[in-house]
């Protein structure tokens, strides 16, 4: 005769059944006044049932423990047993039953069961604005995508509601995101049947459970958020950004409640309808004719005031950003919109430039500078008879405080690479300045790696690509790192609509054309000994280095000035310091320059000379003076007020040489009276060399450019023509150009791709 399964009943005892509670005895702790109790209908008989019922983690109640009304209670309940902790019973019928069950047990749940898994009823997203003292008012911060401050502006408190009650959903994430390693990974997240039950555990052991549709829904939309965020439980700070893309879920799944993001949604709404920057017509007053892609510029420019949006123009070195940022200036001014004055930031040897092509472009434009120390009060306190205010970078943190006390229409940084060390403080003064709208000008947004991007969207719209150390890990890491192809597709296609890139072969066709030549000269006699000498002992040193794990600090600093010295030797010995050179050794480059120079000029070219060491221009001067070359010198140590007549008077062809410094004259500067452009070091990022060729192959040029670099062969300096053409590559692909009749800026098409999933694939090290 076959013998019955087991049977095992669990019933939930409470008040109503006259229990008040459990003494704590053995490991098993008090209980209030609930109580679930485990009894065998009928006993495991079989050897197999029997090491079952050994290995569940049941224990057995002394009867004596349970607290009774009436002590006739509860005498029919014995023997039972019952799990250490009351909130294990929901994991134990959740998981447990249903294996006893496929071993063919019976387990039967009385009515008044407590912890049976609830359905869901319904899901809940609250957004409201961070409470801060400092902060402006909501929409205002919405209108800009700015932060008050470093951390979020905005709070996300994710709820559900379970038969009227809410719960917080945010612990219960955290939990299935530590089981379920598919809801860290958006194409994982994508096979996950949208009608499968999803199992949730709230603290202190509650079990809830819901279809996926809703869940999906959240977690494409928070994942990035999920990952880097590290708090367990409450509100979520979030981005402006983030939140407005958070709203829109009650847009497309009714089932998601959305509270207190109102004015967020609308300015999604906003933005879709909107559609792409119409054309723009040549505006009147304005001092030149706009070229058709200087208009295309300028529409895209209002189309960012008019969405309270800020943006990067990163056209070609040369195509007028300038030209296009003061017509967008002019166009503010005559709607009436330029209720405050704009305030431009460049580079101290800008400021003359500013002021000359605002008043050629937009002479209707008043306009003041903060370069007189001795007016600069004066100009601050009369700011409302002013349309543009001039002001360096090394003087908006020394001026900051005054700078504070007032509001600009727009703020444009010139050059913004000079502030790409976002702790420096210049670039920390600049995040402290209220504006309306934020520019950002600059031909290289992307030089060396993709914290520099970062740098420039955390001025534009604080948090939009994260913080630091989140966006290192999301987005630097696997693309500079890893090398991953989707990542930097997906980054691209997130920072691409904010930037307007294009390129002179592409807009600026009539331009005659820049040939770039490589001249690899070879070292002879004593200085190629030395430059071995040299690189033997670095070799030497960054061994050393490496071997003691000191890779930074004093480690990094040694190596530094190791590769620093093969770079001075390559230029010329005399300018490594404390080195001892004897007479008539031999100069490889400046031997190249007294050959060639002077050639240059007897055929009427006009050159320019650039070095990142100011050194090598001295030696250079005093070589083509004993050659009685007539030249003009401008670096770091010519005084501002001199450098605009330096320019005027190489651009009326008064002198055919004029030797530029990296640092002083890299960015900004026309100089289109040149034809030549001699690089005689090259830097480490292609951008700085591609800035000094762009002086003279600018709008205005008339005559073909020949640039020649020059490289020591077989040298440091052929290394460092390498590592450019890894960062060229890795810019290309992350910047990408605008071409085309028609802007597609902010298309329906670019809208959904900023909606979309931005996280297809976990990072090997996120941990949930």
């Amino acid at each position: 005769m076959t013998s019955l399964p087991p049977q095992l009943i669990l019933q939930t005892l409470n008040r109503g059944d006259g229990l008040l509670g459990m003494r704590p005895h053995g490991k098993m702790g008090p209980r209030a006044d609930q109580v679930t109790l485990v009894r065998l209908g009928r006993w495991p008989e079989a050897e197999a049932d029997r090491k079952t019922w050994e290995q569940l983690p049941l224990r057995p109640v002394d009867p004596e423990m349970l607290q009774w009304r009436d002590a006739a209670f509860g005498r029919a309940l014995t023997p039972c047993w019952t799990l250490e902790q009351e909130e294990f019973f929901a994991d134990f019928a959740a998981e447990q039953v249903p294996q006893l069950r496929a071993l063919g047990w019976e387990v039967e749940f009385l009515p008044g069961f407590a912890h049976h898994s609830q359905a869901i009823d319904a899901w809940r997203l609250e957004v409201g604005a961070e409470a801060d003292d400092e902060a402006s008012p909501a929409p205002e911060r919405v209108q800009t995508l700015g932060l008050s401050r470093r951390k979020g502006s905005w709070l996300m408190s994710l709820g559900v509601v379970v038969q009227g009650e809410r719960v917080d959903l945010a612990p219960l994430i955290w939990n299935l995101l530590k089981r379920d390693r598919r809801w860290l990974s958006a194409e994982a997240i994508g096979t996950i049947d949208d009608d499968a039950v999803i199992s949730l555990r709230a603290p202190g052991g509650r079990r809830l459970h819901a279809t996926a549709a809703p869940l999906k829904q959240l977690m494409l939309n928070l994942l990035e958020v999920l990952v880097v965020q590290r708090s367990r439980r409450g509100a979520i700070p979030l981005t402006s950004w983030e939140a407005a893309r958070l709203s829109l879920l009650a847009g497309s799944d009714s089932r998601w409640q959305v509270v207190g993001a109102d004015e967020l949604r609308a300015m999604w709404l906003r933005l879709q309808s909107a559609g792409p920057p119409p054309p723009q017509p040549q505006p009147d007053g304005l001092g030149i004719q706009l070229r058709p892609y200087q208009l295309q510029g300028l529409a895209w420019l209002q189309y960012l005031a008019r969405q309270s949006l800020g943006g990067i123009l990163a056209d070609d070195m040369g195509l007028g950003k300038t030209a296009q940022a003061l017509a967008h200036l002019w166009v503010e001014r005559q709607a009436g919109r330029l209720q405050q004055p704009a305030l431009v930031v460049a580079p101290t040897s800008l400021m003359f430039n500013w002021a000359e092509e605002a008043a050629r472009i937009a002479p209707g434009l008043r306009v003041a500078a903060l370069t007189d120390p001795d007016q600069r009060r004066a100009v601050l306190a009369d700011l409302g008879q002013v349309d543009l205010l001039l002001c360096s970078y090394g003087l908006v943190w020394r001026e900051l405080r005054a700078l504070t006390r007032h509001r600009f229409s727009v703020l444009v940084l010139d050059e913004a690479q000079a502030v790409k060390n976002p702790r420096s403080r210049a670039a920390r003064a600049l995040r402290r300045l209220d504006a309306g709208q934020r520019l950002v000008l600059t031909g290289t947004p992307l030089e060396n790696h993709l914290g520099e991007l970062w740098t420039q969207f955390d001025f534009l719209m604080p948090g939009y690509l994260g913080d630091s150390r989140s966006f290192a890990k999301h987005w630097r890491k696997p693309i500079e790192v890893s090398g991953s192809a989707q990542r930097a597709r997906q980054l691209a296609a997130r920072v691409r609509p904010f930037i307007l890139r294009r390129l002179k072969s592409e807009v600026a066709t009539e331009l005659p054309p820049l040939t770039v030549l490589t001249v690899r000269i070879p070292l002879q006699g004593r200085q190629r000994q030395l430059y071995e000498s040299v690189r033997i002992g670095a070799d030497h040193l960054v061994r050393r280095v490496l071997a003691q794990q000191k890779v930074f600090g004093d480690g990094l600093i040694s190596v530094l000035d190791a590769m620093l010295k093969l770079r001075q030797v390559c230029c010329d010995p005399r300018l490594v310091p404390g080195l001892a050179v004897p007479t008539g050794m031999e100069t490889a480059k400046l031997d190249w320059l007294r050959a060639h120079v002077p050639e240059f000029i007897a055929q009427g070219r006009r050159v320019l000379v650039f070095s990142q060491f100011t050194g090598m221009l001295s030696l250079v001067e005093a070589a083509m003076t004993e050659a009685g070359v007539p030249l003009l010198s401008l670096t770091g140590a010519t005084a501002e007020g001199k450098r605009g007549d330096l320019v005027r008077r190489f651009q009326a062809e008064e002198v055919p040489l004029m030797l530029v410094s990296l640092k002083a004259g890299g960015v900004g500067l026309n100089l289109t009276a040149a034809d030549t452009v001699i690089q005689v070091d090259p830097w480490w990022n292609p951008a700085v060399d591609a800035q000094a060729q762009a002086r003279a192959h600018r709008l205005g040029q008339t005559r073909p450019v020949f640039a020649h670099q020059l490289v020591i062969e077989g040298s440091i300096e052929e290394r460092m023509l390498e590592l450019q053409a890894r960062k060229r590559t890795l810019a290309d692909g992350m910047l990408g150009s605008d071409t085309g009749e028609q802007l597609e800026k902010f298309s329906p098409a670019e809208i959904e791709r900023l909606l979309a999933p931005l996280l297809d694939e976990a990072d090997p090290d996120d941990d949930a």
